[in-house]
């Protein structure tokens, strides 16, 4: 019966499934034998090969056991487990350890599309394609057959020599091409950074308010993270302790806060690593996007030799599916993290190495970037012009003088909530800047990313967005004047 019903299944694949399912379940009690091949097929009216094929793969995955002379028997299997089969999991197995939990607490923030005004998402619209697709094409064509073996030379050399200069002219970067370990991404190298150079409870300071997926890569590594308060110049070094093994932060362009590291706490900051034998993490967010100055220089760049690693990613630059990072690591620890990466993660996309460092070579990076500048900066005004009437009554916006989104204070967490939920109802990513600090409650706001929408879904979202603060203030001032009344 069961295999004369309408299945696209193979009759070969329908026997087998069939059989096993009854010695599963124990209707074929073990030790009983089977029809032979030959009568099992005329009964059925299917081919000897067909039932070949199905007793076959049952002996190889032991449900079934050929004895010398005898036939095909039923394996001697243990008593099926039929209420474990019938009921679900017990909750102690669907449990997640207490560092995966700890994991997915950072798992809030994350963009979750192409809008207004969702965070560190870049103008796709304005990506240049057809360029892009053609150098894909010529270097897919063009590629070396060892490209598409295991590698582990830490990169492609071509793209590493690009990205040298680009580093060395544009970020003031002290490196050689040598010293540079191509990553799928910034969230590899962190992982990396803190596997290599961290134990399972060694400190890491870590920006407060500060970047999630940082967090969340050494929380992963067991690390206890301690919160280190950012003011105006950036990261606190003598407000972190205890001693540190890594420093994380951000000092071009603070994420989120926006603010940037001056000199004299560069400078102290260089310190304090070396007074506790740290490694800095220097994450080069967004730096590229500078509107009213020059791009910063690296914190990396400062000396010689300084305990620095820095961090790099194309996915804000270009786009984030392309899946492209980059370290610039010491001589010394060079070697180790080049193996430790062909290790655990392997590399590849030698193609889209090499057409992206014919993409840089070429100069169209760097036009990109250029462009992409302008399109921020056009897109941010857009944003202020939508929140005007907002601002004129007391929203306080970030100076935004660099970067992908702008930060909206405000006065308390209970408009904060507000906001986001009535946002949410109108398809608007709200970002709340009180779940980008570690220890709450944190400073009520909004995070709001501008380049990954266009100028009129930025008017539209804006402007909802300030008619929507104006009506909460409004509520909130009227629900004092009610307390105040009933209280007198």
């Amino acid at each position: 019966m069961r295999l004369t019903k309408s299945t696209a299944q193979p009759r070969a694949q329908c026997l087998y499934e069939a059989l096993r399912s009854w010695i599963q379940d124990g209707e074929l009690a073990s030790g009983s034998a089977l029809p032979s091949s030959r009568r099992l097929a005329r009964s059925l009216g299917l081919g000897r090969n067909t039932v070949l094929a199905a007793t076959d793969r049952l002996v190889a995955e032991g449900f079934v056991e050929t004895r010398q002379g005898a036939g095909l028997f039923v394996a001697e299997l243990p008593a099926p487990p039929k209420a474990l089969r019938d009921a679900p999991l017990p909750t102690a197995a669907m449990r997640l350890s207490r560092r995966g939990q700890r994991l997915l607490d950072f798992c809030a923030t994350l963009s979750t599309g192409h809008c207004a005004f969702a965070p560190g998402v870049p103008a796709l619209d304005q990506f240049p394609r057809e360029r892009w697709q053609r150098l894909l094409r010529r270097h897919q064509h063009r590629a070396e057959t060892r490209w598409f073996d295991y590698q582990s030379q830490g990169g492609l050399p071509a793209l590493r020599e690009a990205l040298c200069d680009y580093l060395r002219l544009s970020r003031s970067v002290n490196c050689r091409p040598e010293q540079i370990l191509i990553t799928q991404g910034a969230q590899q190298g962190f992982e990396l950074i803190a596997r290599l150079l961290a134990d399972p409870g060694d400190t890491a300071w870590i920006e407060e308010p500060g970047y999630g997926g940082a967090q969340a890569c050494f929380t992963a590594a067991g690390l206890n993270i301690v919160p280190v308060a950012v003011d105006d110049d950036g990261l606190q070094p003598e407000a972190g302790s205890p001693a540190p093994r890594l420093i994380y932060v951000t000092p071009s362009h603070q994420y989120p806060s926006g603010v940037t590291m001056p000199q004299a706490r560069r400078l102290a900051l260089l310190a304090a690593a070396e007074r506790h034998g740290a490694w800095i993490v220097e994450d080069d967010y967004d730096s590229e996007f500078r509107y009213t100055t020059a791009p910063v220089a690296s914190l990396q760049g400062l000396a010689a030799h300084t305990p620095v690693i820095y961090v790099g990613t194309f996915s804000k630059v270009l786009y984030p599916g392309l899946r492209l990072g980059y370290l610039v690591l010491p001589d010394a620890l060079v070697d180790g993290f080049r193996r430790a990466n062909a290790r655990l993660h392997r590399e590849g996309q030698y193609v889209v190495q090499s057409a992206l460092a014919e993409f840089i070579v070429e100069g169209h990076f760097a036009r990109h970037v250029a462009r992409m500048r302008t399109c921020y900066r056009q897109r941010q005004a857009a944003l202020r012009d939508a929140l005007a009437p907002a601002v004129a009554q007391g929203l306080v916006l970030s100076q935004g003088q660099a970067g992908m989104h702008l930060v909206a204070r405000l006065d308390s967490h209970a408009t904060e909530s507000q906001l986001v939920e009535a946002a949410r109802a109108q398809g608007i990513v709200l970002s709340p800047l009180s779940r980008y600090y570690l220890q709450g409650p944190g400073q009520p706001g909004l995070v709001l990313g501008y380049a990954g929408a266009d100028e009129v879904e930025i008017d539209r979202a804006g402007t909802w967005l300030s008619q929507a603060w104006l009506a909460a203030r409004q509520a909130s001032a009227q629900a004092g004047e009610a307390k105040a009344v009933s209280s007198s």
